[in-house]
């Protein structure tokens, strides 16, 4: 048992570093949307794949060694909560501050994960709107009013007031 316990605190240890890691570049990805870096923002994306796929792993292994804990102790592996596991340390006082250390700090990962992710959704749904706008801005000067001109047989010839021919000046 004390060697499953000791897996758990380990494999716990490595997904808190590694939730500590997304969250660090969640951060850091806060900076970039705000900075509309496209280039910075998918490399960011990437390595936050990457650390998800650890994550992943991490969290399979986990859920193998919980398992293996609620078989020794002839509990439902359903049931088998990390704070009901804490609880049942009681006896094991050093065990039980350390399970109980890690799981503070994942929780405390975890919680500030999801308020910058949140914060990074926010700001990436501001830049689409704001593209969006634009997009519009764009579409209704290319609409402009047209000019009243008539030809002889009473069909309007008028052209479009401000538009060019050409669809980008880059200039502007």
């Amino acid at each position: 048992m004390a060697s499953l316990m000791e897996n758990l605190i380990e494999v716990l240890e490595r997904e808190c570093e590694e939730y500590e890691g997304l969250l660090a570049l969640s951060q850091m990805k806060t900076q970039i949307i705000a900075s509309g870096n496209l280039e910075d923002l998918q490399k960011i994306t990437d390595d936050e794949q990457d650390l998800v796929g650890r994550v992943n792993q991490l969290d399979k292994r986990r859920v193998e060694v919980t398992a293996d804990i609620a078989n020794v102790l002839n509990r439902d592996v359903e049931k088998m909560k990390l704070s009901n596991l804490i609880e049942m340390l009681a006896g094991r006082p050093k065990e039980q501050a350390m399970l109980a250390e890690v799981y503070d700090r994942l929780q405390s990962a975890v919680r500030g994960l999801q308020r910058v992710n949140e914060q990074n959704r926010e700001l990436l749904v501001d830049a689409l709107e704001m593209v969006e706008f634009e997009m519009n801005l764009l579409q209704a000067v290319k609409t402009a009013p047209e000019t009243a001109n008539y030809t002889k047989s009473a069909y309007n010839s008028g052209t479009q007031m401000g538009v060019t021919s050409s669809g980008f000046d880059a200039k502007q």
